[in-house]
């Protein structure tokens, strides 16, 4: 048998309250475990004669995984099942899917190569199995979403330095500046913040050895931990020019306020000249 594994990151978050209730509603197999940051349930359904069953997670950050499932079902759980629950809904361009393959063997050990997941028959309907590799799965799309942020980011402001450096200045204001520099700290907030996107699951634990291990195998396969050194390399990149134009700026403003102060005491001068003449009859 074989199947495709879909990962929809739609949203910032997911009111798992509100969720879980609506599966409940649902009745049947629609939720069967609850565990730390995920909820695990099963779609069934027909269309046609034909019924169509698969597994879905229901992760707390916005990201739902699919396996078996057609599109048609995919886009019945987004829009009935999770759509209610969801809490700051990705923009049409900002939603990111992944698709991935799996099929069962006899013999071989859990495994993944050229985006295929292969399963021993044994395990076909071990659903801890299948959350260990969706783990690393959903984390792996919400930083996907991070990324693109990151780069949107990088690509609005990198003539910046380039400007600098051949017209000596920016023309950005303070204001300006201030509003990069929030969308750059939102952004590495969100990121540093949500500690279930970049931290090893709760659920890994207490589960067995096994699972973990697969878990980190998915990861390395997905390179996790190398995307997020380079994400925040990138954070640091951003942080430190938006700093210098920042600096550049309040130097360029005690200047003026320097040149206003000069400016000042030349009057100053000036003046006390003209009162000196005036009281030595130099002047009328």
């Amino acid at each position: 048998m074989r199947g495709r594994i879909t990962i929809y990151c739609i949203a910032e978050s997911l009111d798992r309250k509100s969720l879980e209730l609506r599966l409940r509603e649902r009745g049947g197999v629609a939720l069967l475990h609850t565990f730390p940051d995920v909820l695990y349930g099963q779609y069934e359904d027909y269309e046609g004669d034909e019924l169509v069953t698969g597994d879905v997670f229901y992760f707390d950050y916005g990201v739902i995984v699919c396996w078996g499932l057609s599109q048609a079902a995919e886009r019945d759980v987004i829009r009935s099942l999770a759509g209610p629950a969801l809490v700051d809904p990705l923009s049409t361009q900002e939603i990111e899917v992944d698709e991935f393959n799996f099929h069962y063997t006899v013999h071989e050990k859990p495994h993944i190569q050229n985006d295929t997941f292969t399963i021993n028959y044994r395990l076909a309907k071990d659903h801890l199995l299948k959350l260990s590799i969706s783990h690393a799965l959903a984390q792996s799309t919400k930083l996907t979403v991070y990324e693109e942020r990151v780069v949107e980011i990088v690509e609005s402001t990198r003539e910046l330095p380039v400007i600098l450096a051949t017209a000596g200045s920016v023309r950005l204001g303070r204001r300006e500046i201030a509003q990069l520099i929030g969308r750059v700290f939102l952004q590495k907030s969100a990121v540093n913040l949500l500690s279930t996107v970049l931290d090893t699951p709760e659920f890994f634990w207490s589960a067995p050895d096994a699972m973990q291990s697969l878990y980190k195998r998915v990861c390395d396969y997905v390179e996790y931990d190398a995307r997020v050194e380079v994400l925040n390399a990138r954070f640091q990149v951003l942080q430190e020019m938006l700093d210098m134009l920042r600096d550049h700026q309040n130097n360029g403003h005690g200047a003026r306020l320097e040149w206003i102060v000069i400016w000042l005491i030349v009057v100053e001068v000036v003046v006390g000249l003209f009162e000196c003449a005036s009281i030595l009859g130099w002047v009328g």
